[in-house]
């Protein structure tokens, strides 16, 4: 996939687009011509939904046990 990487892939951001709070699942080109793309679902679970890379704010804050890289 064209996946872009991005250092809050795996963190809770706020969408500032929506006022809405979730986890940044990818960011990836969409459209024609294509633009970077963030994904991100509620934390508990939900339909995903997608919005401006410029648009992600406020990540939550890194901790032991929801490190993105770790696997528990």
């Amino acid at each position: 996939m064209l996946h872009d990487d991005h250092p809050w892939v795996g963190r809770e951001v706020e969408d500032t687009a929506s006022g809405r709070r979730g986890i940044l699942r990818a960011v990836a080109p969409e459209g024609d011509p294509p633009r970077a793309v963030a994904w991100l679902r509620p934390a508990g679970g939900g339909t995903e939904w997608t919005t401006a890379v410029s648009a992600l704010a406020n990540p939550a804050l890194i901790k032991p046990e929801t490190h993105p890289k770790e696997k528990r």
